[in-house]
This record gives structure tokens, C-alpha cells and sequence, in this order.
């Protein structure tokens, strides 16, 4: 295991300009302490994606680990340090953290994109941004939970009156498992709210990209955190991942990630009944409107797809333009993409970063693939980068059918599937044509047309002329296969708590005045 003490030069792991960046400890945070897992010797490669060579290893834990962690969540979920804690308190850590985050800001932001491919200046401005805003963004909401009073109608007339209200109460142990492609920002997303509204938390980073929340370990330690408030587990989904679902002890789940594994969570989950919040896949279309102003739609329609590798959930991936301006609009669009520079997270010249893994990478080619089989047009890009490491230059697909695979699957890569909308054609319909509905931009300048479109779009969220704003006041989830449940701003609140109803009966004999 490669630990901080150990850490070898960068230059011997990783291509230059990589700046020195130092491992976390290979150890699991567990009941307020950094620890061994169980079995030594399971562990995972960790792989820097714009080589493709070992850096390090993180521990696989097994179903034994997951245990342990469960169970010290538990024990400080019902302590009477924890249950007593004042909601001001609670935020108080999140703020210390954040100034702990915010201190290590540059270096986590390094190890991030090590970990991921991600770009530096992205990881630091994007990532580690929205980490330190979350983190003080919900210590502010711990203060701030509020239930409600009721007006009772009773049912058989008498001497009474009846006082009836709710309060806004834990749901105890919460199971946060987060995806690779935004790794701390989305433990933080788990996290965060889950201490704000007095929940414990045991966190299962993806094995793909684990080394930031092992980091974020010792920083909570450093911070304050009760012991077992928030417990940090590795390994792989069949395992550790399934163990953690499937634990008695957890109440709540907190899942970002493919579709496929939010619907074997689910069914898990329903097993005893577990709450959960699925925020899973989609095929987001960018509408282009006959009157949209191309010198924002044109690179906002590139942006929105080839930021990150096109590895974002909300991703921008069908680009439906109507016909007038199709011509201009691909070509545009093409242009960047033919344009853009592939490299290392750590280059400044460098615009798009790898693919998580060769597995990732080999997927997206295979659905270009399939696509230019099925007789769509490869207008840019296409085929793998010849290159070391896991790139796939940025793509476009012009004349992609509905029924085409690339129409139809979420990639999950720098691939844009192009389509004219004809007059005539149920623009609607188009634009929900697709198992997902998780986000959707519009283009115009006819903001009543942007508006009443937005209402017949069949997604968790809809931009008008921009795409991919996320803000964590804003409530971001997706509709169909794209999940289940909210998160951010007030509806976190619904997310973390359940409402439990109180209900008195004051009898006016006893208490006459």
C-alpha cells in the first residue's frame, strides 16, 4: 500500500507537467479512526487514466468491514452525544471541515485529477469549489429545520381541543455511494446533508476514483467529528457496495450512478424497506431553436457535451436542431470538436482529459461503432486517439435515427448525436423520446416559446440558454430511469428527515381557567 509517508515521485508514476502530489493512507475511516480492513492483502489497483499505469492501491473491503462501519454509524447515530447535539453544532463541523478543505484546497484539487483525468483547473475551480460551498452551504441549513402545526378536524364532538404538529426527525444510518466521475463534490453532496439533519453516514467511494474521500478521512478526523458520524469504506459494488446496501442497519441510501445499479439498489432496498434517493443516468437533448443566437448555442451545444469527457449525467448528448440552422450549427459544433486538445489533467494547453478506464473507453468506442454500422456520419472524431492512456477524441454523429444505439444508450463520452428537426416534426416528442429524464437545455431568443416548451419537457431539470448550471440551492434529480428523489436545497431536507406527527389532547375540565 502507498501511503503518504511512502508516496514515490509523481514523475515516476505519471507523465510531466504533473506537479508532486502525495497519496492518502490506504486505511478506512472507521469510528472516528483511520484502520486497517480486515483482510490485508484484498486491494485494488489504482490507475491514473491518461497513462494507464498503477500508482497505488486502496483496500477491498469485504462484507466484515462494511459491518463495522454500519455499526459504528449506528452506535453514534443513538449516542446520547450525538442524539443531544445541538443542530447549530452539527453545522459547526461542516464548517470546520470546509476551512480544512479549503486549506488543502490545491492539493486535493491534484489529487483529483490524478485520480480521475480530470482537468486541473477544473478540479480546482469546479470540484474543489463546490466541495468547500456544499460543505458551508449545509452547515447553514442544520439551524434552520422547522415542522409545521396542524389544524385538527376531530371527528366526534367533546370537551377538547387537540393540538396536533410535526417535526422533522433523522432517518438514521444514511449509505452515501458515489460515482467516479465527480468523487468528492459527490461525497460531499451525500454527506453534508445527511450531518446537517443529524443523520450518521457510512460513505462508499467508486473504486474507480476512492483516493480524495480517503483523503476527505482525515481531514473529518482532524475536524472533530464524533467517532462514527462518518465512516469512509472501499471497494468494489458486488461486494462492499451490495453489503452496504443490504446491511439491516441502514435506513437510507443515497445513490449516484448508472441506472442499471440504481434498479438493483432499489429492489434491494425494498427488501426492508430502506428510503433512497436514485440520481442515475440520462440522454439530455440540446434544443436548438430556429431563432437562437449560434454564437452562444454553438459552444454552449459543444460545452455541454464535451466538458468532462462528456462524463456528466446530465450531459448534453442529443443535439436536436431545427432545420434552418442545422447546417450551420453542426459544422460549428464540429469545428470544436476537431479543435479541441487532448492531454493531461496537469497541462494547461489541455482541453479534454481521458476516460475514466480502458473498460469506459472501449464502451464509448464500441457504441460509435455500432452507430456508424447503422449508418449514422462520424463529422469529427470517431475512432480511439492513438495514444497512451484512456482518450477518446471528441465525436459528432450527424444523421442519427431515433432508433440508432447511440440515439438510444447513455455513453457516457465525448459523443454528440446530431438531428435535424424538420417542419412538422413533434419537437416534443423528439426531445422525450427517451427512457431518461434527468436535464434538457432550450435555445432562443422567443422566451415564451423557451417557457411553454420547458413545461411539456419531461425532465428533472430544463436550461434555458445555457446548460449544465448546477447550484446547491436549486433541487437536481431526474424523472423515469433517471431516478428517484431530490437533492439539494430545501428538498434535501425531505431527503435526510421524515416527518413524524405529534398529536395532543388538552381536556378543557381538567384545565379550566
Amino acid at each position: 500500500m502507498t501511503t503518504i509517508d511512502q508516496a514515490p515521485p509523481l514523475t515516476d508514476i505519471a507523465s510531466p507537467p504533473t506537479p508532486q502530489v502525495r497519496l492518502p493512507q490506504g486505511r478506512l475511516l472507521l469510528d472516528g479512526a483511520l484502520v486497517e480492513p480486515l483482510e490485508a492483502g484484498a486491494t485494488i489497483p489504482v490507475i491514473d487514466p491518461a497513462t494507464g499505469r498503477q500508482i497505488a492501491t486502496i483496500p477491498a473491503c469485504s462484507a466484515a468491514d462494511v459491518d463495522r462501519a454500519v455499526e459504528a454509524a449506528h452506535r453514534c447515530f443513538e449516542s446520547r452525544e450525538w442524539q443531544s447535539m445541538r443542530p447549530i453544532d452539527r453545522g459547526r463541523l461542516l464548517e470546520r471541515l470546509a476551512l480544512l478543505v479549503e486549506e488543502h484546497a490545491d492539493e486535493l484539487a491534484a489529487l483529483e485529477s490524478l485520480d480521475s483525468g480530470k482537468l486541473l483547473a477544473v478540479t480546482r475551480a469546479i470540484d474543489l469549489q463546490f466541495t468547500i460551498d456544499g460543505l458551508r452551504y449545509f452547515a447553514g441549513w442544520a439551524s434552520k429545520i422547522a415542522g409545521q402545526s396542524i389544524a385538527l378536524n376531530p371527528l366526534v364532538p367533546e370537551d377538547a381541543t387537540y393540538r396536533a404538529y410535526t417535526e422533522r426527525r433523522p432517518v438514521g444510518v444514511v449509505a452515501g455511494i458515489t460515482p467516479w466521475n465527480f468523487p468528492i463534490g459527490q461525497a460531499i453532496q451525500k454527506l453534508a446533508p445527511a450531518i446537517a439533519f443529524g443523520c450518521t453516514v457510512v460513505l462508499k467511494p467508486s473504486e474507480e476514483t476512492s483516493l480524495t474521500t480517503l483523503r476527505l478521512g482525515e481531514l473529518i478526523i482532524e475536524a472533530g467529528f464524533p467517532a462514527g458520524a462518518v465512516n469512509i469504506v472501499t471497494g468494489y459494488g458486488q461486494e462492499t457496495g451490495a453489503a452496504l446496501v443490504d446491511h439491516p442497519l441502514v435506513r437510507k441510501i443515497a445513490f449516484t450512478g448508472s441506472t442499471a445499479t440504481g434498479q438493483r439498489i432499489m429492489a434491494a432496498a425494498a427488501q426492508t424497506m430502506k428510503r433512497v434517493t436514485l440520481e442515475l443516468g440520462g440522454k439530455s437533448p440540446t434544443i436548438i431553436l430556429a431563432d437562437a443566437d449560434l454564437e452562444r448555442a454553438i459552444p454552449g451545444a459543444a460545452m455541454a457535451i464535451f466538458a468532462n469527457s462528456g462524463q456528466i449525467c446530465t450531459a448534453g448528448s442529443r443535439l436536436l436542431v431545427e432545420a434552418p440552422l442545422y447546417d450551420q450549427v453542426l459544422e460549428g459544433v464540429a469545428q470544436i470538436a476537431r479543435d479541441l486538445k487532448l492531454g493531461s489533467a496537469f497541462d494547461a494547453a489541455t482541453q479534454v482529459g481521458p476516460l475514466i478506464s480502458k473498460r469506459q473507453r472501449d464502451r464509448v468506442g464500441g457504441i460509435v461503432t455500432a452507430g456508424l454500422a447503422e449508418g449514422a456520419i462520424a463529422v469529427a472524431g470517431g475512432k480511439v486517439a492513438d495514444r497512451e492512456g484512456w482518450f477518446y477524441p471528441p465525436t459528432v454523429l450527424a444523421g442519427v435515427a431515433r432508433q440508432m444505439t447511440p440515439m438510444r444508450e447513455e455513453i457516457f463520452g465525448p459523443v454528440l448525436c446530431a438531428a435535424r428537426v424538420d417542419e412538422g416534426d413533434d419537437l416534443v416528442k423528439l426531445a422525450n423520446d427517451t427512457p431518461f429524464g434527468l436535464g434538457a437545455s432550450i435555445w432562443t431568443r422567443n422566451l415564451d416559446r423557451a417557457h411553454l416548451l420547458a413545461d411539456r419537457i419531461d425532465a428533472g431539470t430544463v436550461w434555458l440558454n445555457t446548460h449544465n448550471v448546477l447550484d446547491l440551492a436549486m433541487p437536481f434529480g431526474g424523472n423515469k430511469l433517471s431516478g428517484i428523489g431530490r437533492e439539494f436545497g430545501y428538498e434535501a431536507i425531505n431527503a435526510f428527515t421524515e416527518p413524524k406527527a405529534i398529536c395532543l389532547r388538552l381536556d378543557h375540565a381538567a384545565g379550566r381557567i
